[in-house]
């Protein structure tokens, strides 16, 4: 499997919001990891962002689901 870029990961983040009961934790985590990797240059800085996201719940959340969805070559490996 090859890691995907910050298109790929923002592309199935948002599939993983898009299902996600409305106002969960993990529709919040998940559209936080599509936008950051949508409007990020690269991979590397699309990770960076999610160091900003508040609050912290919601920025644990979403690093769980950036970093399984960037190193996997599987659409919505992280959906739990």
């Amino acid at each position: 499997m090859n890691p995907k870029d910050n298109l790929d990961v923002a592309m199935s983040a948002r599939e993983m919001a898009d299902s996600a009961p409305p106002g969960s934790l993990h529709q919040a985590a998940a559209t936080s990891v599509a936008i950051s990797c949508a409007t990020a240059r690269d991979i590397d800085q699309a990770r960076v962002a999610l160091d900003g996201i508040t609050p912290d719940e919601v920025r644990q959340a979403a690093i769980e689901i950036f970093d399984r969805l960037a190193a996997s070559g599987e659409p919505g490996a992280s959906t739990p």
